[in-house]
């Protein structure tokens, strides 16, 4: 049996789970489809769209279309496309929800109309299309609902199994998740021995696709400057507790994890990261710059606009936003976006790494 799973949307962040959780279930094989591209949409998901402004959204018709499009020795049984309705968070417990965009998640239902508006494409392939409600977020309640989605699809499956997989999925997204953010700090401690600035990237999963992303942090990175993005910051106690102290003890923050003091309607898990990661730029001295990325139109991120900028700003960080990524990357603006972005790190960094090192008590020393 051959799992195909499209790498868009929250796969990006989740793609490990599904990795471990299939595997250990004895699926012998799982494929995500290739990194969003113009060629993808252009030969796999034309004709096949749906009426949606979010263009991460729509790019999901090239991912199934890719699937469909594929040689007989390399076909798919199963084209797996979770609802997913929350998300893992390391905010968890420091929020109220971890929810995902309410468009993101109902997007399998709604792009799988483009393949049966005048038949049913996937039957007519040999592919049975599962798109099971998941909630990432709410782990207790994962295996049931895995074991429901899935049981038609899987023969022989059983409860037990199913624990057993979810256990084995978290297990590998909490180890890939704790990697990324070792290797984060090890960029902050390399950049304060070196007192060099780095730069965060503040978007959503979605946005480390190359094609919906637009691949702009490789641009910036070209110029030598390390990049963190604010899905993986890391969290040690140390390092927070050095950043948020202060606000703790003049009762700003009940946790160092705390955004209620600028979004308290803290529901949506990437927009509650975005919010943190805004903080956490805001008071490490060596992020000397903060770059956001949202999709055209986005309704999730468009009322963070001013707060983000604003929190980011008022620290002194340099601030740069891209805030109409669609399916053209308009290359000649954004070179001289990123070009302009170069330039003022290279002027600024020093003063901003100085100015924002004066307003903390010393740092934790650098690790290794």
């Amino acid at each position: 049996m051959r799992i195909g799973i499209p790498r868009t949307l929250n796969q990006w962040s989740t793609h490990q789970f599904w990795i471990a959780f299939f595997d250990a279930l004895g699926i012998g094989k799982v494929d995500f489809s290739s990194d969003t591209s113009e060629e993808q949409m252009r030969e796999h998901g034309k004709g096949r769209g749906t009426v949606d402004c979010c263009y991460p959204v729509k790019c999901m018709s090239g991912h199934y279309g890719e699937f469909l499009a594929r040689k007989p020795h390399r076909r798919i049984d199963i084209l797996f496309s979770p609802m997913i309705y929350s998300l893992p968070s390391y905010l968890h417990g420091h929020v109220q929800a971890s929810l995902v965009c309410p468009r993101v998640m109902s997007a399998p239902e709604n792009i799988k109309s483009g393949f049966l508006k005048e038949k049913d494409v996937f039957a007519e392939h040999g592919i049975r299309y599962a798109t099971p409600l998941v909630s990432l977020g709410d782990r207790p309640i994962v295996p049931k609902q895995l074991y429901e989605g899935l049981r038609d699809f899987i023969p022989g499956l059983t409860k037990q199994e199913t624990n057993k997989a979810v256990e084995a999925g978290f297990a590998a997204l909490d180890g890939f998740n704790a990697k990324m953010r070792r290797k984060s700090r090890e960029i902050l401690d390399q950049c304060m021995r070196d007192n060099k600035p780095c730069i965060l990237v503040v978007g959503r999963p979605y946005h480390m696709d190359p094609g919906i992303g637009h691949e702009i942090e490789v641009d910036i990175q070209a110029y030598g400057y390390p990049m963190l993005w604010s899905q993986y910051l890391p969290t040690d106690p140390d390092l927070v507790n050095w950043l948020f102290g202060q606000d703790m003890a003049e009762g700003y923050a009940k946790s160092p994890f705390d955004i209620a003091d600028v979004w308290p309607s803290s529901y949506s898990a990437n927009t509650n990261e975005i919010l943190w990661a805004a903080k956490f730029a805001a008071r490490m001295p060596w992020v000397a710059c903060v770059v956001r990325l949202a999709s055209y139109e986005c309704g999730m991120d468009q009322p963070t606009y001013s707060p983000v900028q604003q929190i980011v700003e008022r620290s002194g960080t340099l601030f740069f936003s891209f805030q109409d990524l669609d399916s053209t990357k308009p290359a000649g603006s954004v070179k001289i976006r990123v070009e302009t972005i170069a330039h003022y790190l290279h002027k600024y960094a020093g003063g901003i790494i100085g100015k924002k090192k004066a307003a903390l008590p010393p740092a934790p020393p650098p690790r290794g």
